[in-house]
């Protein structure tokens, strides 16, 4: 259950170490660190005392902790020796189900940027997809070692930042969820489309897509709830295919034996992981479109 911020701000020492020494990764110090700073009016001050505490170590404890975190899919991860955070950031971009040939791929690219940086490659891994994840990689490669230093730095900064808002509960929490909505408005008959199935898909450059979501629009061509939501949107490719034929069929729309259109799909990117993308479609039996909407 989620720790409430007034009670971690009224614990012993030791309990609030206890409670959030795992948030910073194989880095209880942090939690230690931060311990004196209380009591913290929001839970976003919580987080930034905690990484205030980072910043202010010396640069031989940074690289140490920097060494601390674990490579992606790498052989700890496929041999079940990641802490129970790692275990489930990583599962959760689909890192723990890649083929032989994209673990031999992250496997080449781990090994590049340990020789080259001296550290493992961290990178916030519940903002991105698998391939937003390798495309980072090989920009990140190109980095020098101050540049990147100061990047994987950054990531911790969000990663931990996740793992706070997640584990406790109280005013201030840090903005960290984005939106993706949808809706279908039938411009034939200008009015909304109800009953439309929308698939949604993550686009994989090195792989089949992978199916996020299935739905069907109501009474106001909307979904009932947000295709994602409560959670930041992952960077990466994605696309929406909406069953509009059928629905044109189902109105009675005169059509040839061949309808024009049947399944329409919108490919789109996503950048913002804590921002809200509506994507909605506006068609006739004939004709499409689409725009970023808000």
């Amino acid at each position: 259950m989620p720790l409430t911020l007034d009670a971690l701000n009224a614990m012993s020492r030791d309990d609030f170490i206890t409670a959030l020494g795992s948030i910073f990764e194989h880095a209880p110090w942090v939690a230690e660190g931060a311990a004196g700073k209380r009591p913290f009016a929001t839970v976003a001050d919580l987080h930034r005392a905690m990484l205030d505490v980072v910043e202010a170590a010396s640069a031989d404890t940074q690289t140490m902790f920097l060494r601390g975190h674990p490579d992606l899919a790498g052989k700890a991860a496929r041999d079940g020796a990641l802490t129970a955070d790692s275990t489930a950031e990583q599962a959760g971009a689909g890192l723990d189900r890649l083929s032989e040939t994209q673990y031999a791929r992250f496997h080449q690219l781990n090994t590049a940027y340990t020789q080259r940086f001296g550290i493992p490659f961290i990178v916030c891994v519940r903002r991105h997809t698998r391939g937003s994840i390798l495309r980072q990689f090989e920009r990140r490669l190109t980095n020098d070692a101050a540049a990147e230093r100061a990047t994987a730095l950054r990531e911790i900064g969000l990663i931990t930042r996740l793992r706070v808002d997640g584990a406790v509960e109280g005013s201030g929490k840090p903005n960290v969820n984005g939106r993706l909505s949808t809706h279908v408005l039938d411009t034939h008959m200008g009015r909304p489309a109800e009953g439309v199935r929308i698939d949604l898909f993550e686009m994989q450059d090195d792989g089949p897509e992978t199916k996020l979501a299935t739905t069907t629009t109501n009474a106001d061509g909307r979904t009932d709830k947000p295709l994602i939501g409560g959670q930041p949107l992952r960077i990466g490719v994605y696309e929406l295919r909406f069953h509009i034929g059928a629905h044109f069929a189902r109105r009675g729309v005169p059509a040839a034996d061949t309808p024009f259109l049947d399944i329409v799909p919108l490919r789109f990117g996503i950048a913002d992981p804590e921002g809200h993308y509506h994507v909605p479609l506006l068609a006739t039996p004939w004709s499409y479109s689409t725009y970023r909407g808000s």
